[in-house]
């Protein structure tokens, strides 16, 4: 149970440190811009994964646990800890916002509650966050949990800038959550639920449904293993090695 404990403060403050960082830039738009958006969420990702992942797996996604959970790389008892302290960081990072910024900063950007663009419509907006939510996922398995995965020490650059490419192609059309707590906090706080159900069925379809595509191809029986050795069908460098060490 302390173990546990000690997991699930670690996803607390990751996932507080993604809704206070993240949805703080947004408030601040007019200054950062989509760049400075989606920049400040990635490197909130990064900083803390690389900070926090060798405690708690640096999930701070309750989409990206129930990944974990549905592949069975994680208890269900320990899933709903976590899911607890994400939300519950999202939660006290909106509220430290709605008090610390000005009242027409947190009004206008509806305190950086995820807002889908009425030329896109529900269905695409669903299918657009169950993509992007599949390639953060699909990163995050690759990366973290793959034990081959060749930036298994640096997942959270990786991991990080998944997230900074999705709010480039994804933040004007419907804010690029890809994580429901993401959204739950300034949700609850500012009392804005419109179109809601999509930042909670898109990560989850999506993170699943990556979870699973990577689990069955290349962790159910490790393979293939990587390119290096002639017999791979792939005579290249292996990974840490240089052309000269061939």
């Amino acid at each position: 149970m302390e173990d546990a404990l000690r997991r699930c403060v670690a996803e607390f403050i990751g996932a507080f440190t993604l809704i206070f960082v993240g949805a703080g830039s947004i408030m601040l738009s007019s200054s950062a811009g989509l760049v400075g958006i989606a920049l400040a969420h990635g490197l909130a990702i990064a900083v803390m994964v690389s900070a926090v992942g060798h405690i708690s797996g640096g999930h701070f996604n309750p989409g990206i646990t129930l990944a974990f959970v549905v592949t069975r790389r994680m208890q269900i008892s320990l899933a709903c800890g976590y899911w607890l302290f994400q939300f519950g960081g999202a939660v006290i990072a909106a509220l430290l916002l709605k008090w610390i910024f000005p009242t027409t900063a947190v009004d206008a950007a509806k305190l950086g509650v995820p807002q889908l663009n009425s030329q896109i419509g529900q269905g695409r907006g669903l299918v657009l966050e169950m993509i992007m939510t599949f390639f953060l996922v699909w990163v995050v398995f690759a990366t973290a949990a793959d034990p081959r995965g060749t930036f298994k020490s640096i997942a959270g650059l990786a991991i990080g800038l998944t997230i900074t490419m999705d709010i480039f192609v994804g933040g004007p059309l419907t804010g690029a959550a890809m994580n429901p707590a993401r959204a739950f906090g300034p949700q609850l706080v500012q009392n804005a639920w419109a179109n809601g159900w999509l930042w909670y069925v898109g990560p989850a379809v999506g993170a699943v449904a990556a979870g699973l595509l990577y689990e069955w191809f290349y962790l159910r029986r490790l393979g293939p293993e990587p390119v290096g050795p002639p017999d791979t069908g792939l005579d290249e460098p292996r990974p840490g090695q240089t052309a000269a060490d061939v």
